[in-house]
This record gives structure tokens, sequence and C-alpha cells, in this order.
């Protein structure tokens, strides 16, 4: 696939990037997932108070935010493959940091280890912007929606690899909780390596290239990207609504599922357990993306962006009705809880695909990202006082008034359809 653009077939291009994209995402996911059932239990050994649980999955959103960004720039000036293998080393460094903060019975390590694993994430989003590069408007939604859904393999593998983990740490003389995290280290260069190896032709520099955007234009000076995103945002308000969805959805959904185990394991519920009713949330969040893709393309942006926000509200009432332990109300709440994080998160993206132009493309998005990951952070460190001191009902009333933000946001976008 090489040549003078006049040569090369977009179209594809366009498959060939989406089925690499397909790969890396699940073998990466499970390099994210793997930890979340054990990070704040984890947390909460090593520093001996439940209201430290959360500080690890919020060091990790903190580091999704700030890598979403400076990997932004990168690919900005270097395209989408070299973001993406950086993103997925500096998130296997933190997974190694992770296993040695166990060993070691260190706060800090671990919670330096989380923020560098939280560049997978960004890895992850990134990838769903990689898949709308070179699709055509009129089937954006669905490519973006198709990797998003390849999380689900590596996703819903993920958390039901904690018994494996523990096994792999048992073998290995490392603590349980530590085992999904090592594993999670070596998937994460596998997926560095095939995204190195496959995303040729760059996506996003071919499509500057079709759009007759230089290089050096594209780039600009490194002052630039917080002016370009506030510019795009003015000019286009949906493109801020969107964000304000997307940074809604995601916190919501943060708050809540990080602060899950610890709301079962308090009702006796085993760790396997627990594994696996955050995989039925994974799958919630990725499983039907391509569904919410093809919506999205036939009904509209907004209506689905509306239609998540409202399977959040329903999502939270369960989960903040839901006793301690094991319950219908918490296995139902938190698959919910994770198909309106999709309904929402694929079209809001989709939206800012849309209505950004190329040369600010990596700006907005990345800007949208790190804004995204910052406020899932907050809810994040608020969760652990919240459930703390007010319970877990508490945390789900918080997360429902981030809910109805994001169908008020719905509706701004559909006013500027």
């Amino acid at each position: 696939m090489t040549g003078t653009v006049e040569q090369v077939d977009l179209a594809a291009v366009q498959r060939h990037t989406v089925r690499t994209l397909v790969v890396s995402q699940a073998v990466g996911a499970v390099g994210v997932t793997i930890g979340v059932a054990t990070a704040s239990l984890l947390a909460r050994d090593i520093s001996g108070s439940e209201t430290q649980a959360g500080l690890a999955q919020t060091f990790q959103v903190l580091g999704t935010a700030a890598t979403a960004y400076l990997l932004a720039r990168l690919m900005r000036r270097r395209g989408r493959r070299a973001g993406l293998v950086t993103g997925y080393l500096v998130g296997a460094t933190g997974a190694v940091l992770a296993v040695l903060a166990g060993v070691v019975d260190s706060m800090a390590v671990l919670l330096l280890g989380a923020l560098l694993l939280g560049a997978t994430t960004a890895v992850n989003n990134g990838s769903r912007y990689a898949a709308t590069d070179l699709a055509t408007e009129a089937h954006r939604a669905r490519a973006l929606s198709v990797v998003v859904w390849a999380t689900t393999i590596g996703a819903v593998a993920g958390p039901n690899l904690t018994g494996v983990g523990g096994r792999v740490a048992r073998a290995l003389g490392i603590p349980e909780l530590t085992g999904g995290f090592a594993i999670g280290s070596v998937v994460l260069v596998l997926a560095a390596v095939w995204v190195g190896w496959r995303l040729r032709p760059d996506p996003l520099l071919l499509a500057q290239q079709v759009a007759g955007v230089r290089a050096d234009a594209a780039s600009g000076p490194d002052r630039g990207s917080w002016s370009r995103f506030a510019t795009v945002v003015r000019e286009v308000p949906a493109v801020g609504a969107a964000v304000v969805a997307m940074a809604c959805a995601h916190a919501a959904m943060v708050t809540v599922m990080i602060m899950t185990p610890l709301h079962m394991e308090h009702g006796g519920a085993h760790l396997e357990v627990i594994g696996f009713v955050i995989s039925i949330h994974v799958l919630g969040m990725f499983a039907f993306s391509p569904v919410m893709g093809w919506a999205a393309d036939r009904l509209g942006r907004s209506t689905v962006l509306v239609a998540g926000g409202a399977v959040l509200l329903v999502s939270l009432a369960l989960c903040g009705s839901s006793p301690e332990g094991s319950s219908w109300q918490i296995f139902c709440g938190l698959f919910l809880l994770g198909l309106g994080w999709s309904a929402a998160t694929v079209a809001a993206s989709t939206v800012v695909a849309d209505r950004t132009p190329i040369e600010a493309r990596t700006d907005v998005q990345g800007t949208s990202d790190m804004a995204m990951a910052l406020t899932a952070a907050g809810g994040g460190a608020l969760a652990g006082v919240i459930v703390g001191s007010l319970g877990y009902a508490a945390l789900a009333l918080f997360a429902a008034l981030l809910a109805l933000t994001v169908v008020v946001a719905g509706g701004v976008t559909r006013r500027h359809d």
C-alpha cells in the first residue's frame, strides 16, 4: 500500500486500518481491564485505608488525561502509528511498576504505575479516532464503533483473568493482587509490536495528504493546541456539547464502576464474582457499540446521545438501590452503565470527528479526551470519600447528575445539527 495519493485505494487502506486496529484493541484491552477488578483492592491493602482505595484508578485516569494530550501532539507530527506504539509501551511500563508496588508495599510506586498505565486508555481512545481518518461521513460512526467493539474481546477476558492472575502471582512469588498487572504488561507490548508492524500507511498522514494539508501546517506551533480547540468549539457549538457529553458520561461510569468491587466485597462477594460483574459491565461498554454506530449513522448522532444519557440514569437508579454483595440490581445496573456509556461515547465521538477540520483534528480529539479523563479523575477522587462517608447509594445519585448533563448536551447537539 505505497505510492502517490492518486495511486492509493483509500477504501482498501480504510479496511486495512480498521482490521489492524481491531486486533490491537482486542489485545490491548486486556492490559487496560485486567487490573480493574483488583486495583482498588490493591490500593486499599497497601494504604490501609478504604478512603484511598479509589486513588489508583484516579491516578490512572489522570495519566490518561496527560497522555491523551501529549500523544495527540506526537500524532500531529508523526501520525497515528507513532502515538499508538508509544502509548502502549508507556502503559506496559506502568503495569510493571504496579507489580513492583505490591512487592515493595509502596503506595507511591503504585500511583506512579497507575499514572503511566493510563496511557493505555489514551491509546484505546485514540484508536477510535484513527478509524475515522479515512472513513466517509455516512459510515464514520460505524467505523469508529467497530474499533470500540473490538475492545470487547480483551476487555471481557481481562477481569475474568483475575483468578489466572492470582495463580500467576503465586507462581512468580508476588502478591496475589498484582498478577493481573504482570499479565497486562506482556499483552501491552504485544499490542505495540502489532501496531508498529501493521498500521501502514498511516491513516492520519494519508488523510492530510488527500486533503492537501501540509505536515508542517497541520502541526503548527506547540502553543496552538489549546487555541485551535477553543476556536473549533467557539465556531462549532455542537463540538463543545459533544465534549461535555463525553466527559460527563465517562465520569458517571468511572465513579460508580471503581467503587463497585468494594461495595460487593462488603457484602461478602468473592473475587471471582466481582470480576464477573465487572466483565458484564465491560460487555455493555463495548459489545453493542456497532449497534450504536449503526444507529448514529441512521438515526442521527444527537438521538443516540440523548438515549445514552437516559440509559445511564436507569442504570444508576439500579446501582443505588442495590444491597451490598451480589444482587440482580448490581448485575443489571453495571451492564446498563456500560451500555449507556457506549451510546453516549460513540455518538459524541462521531460528532467530534464529523465537525472538526482536519488541520485541527488531533488538537480537538486529544483535548476532548483529556477533558473526559480529567472529569472522570475528579469523580474518582470523590468516589472513595462519598462511599466512605455517605454510602454507595449517594455515589450513584452524584453520578446521576452527570448523566442528566449528558441528556442536556445531546439536546444542544440536536439544535446545531
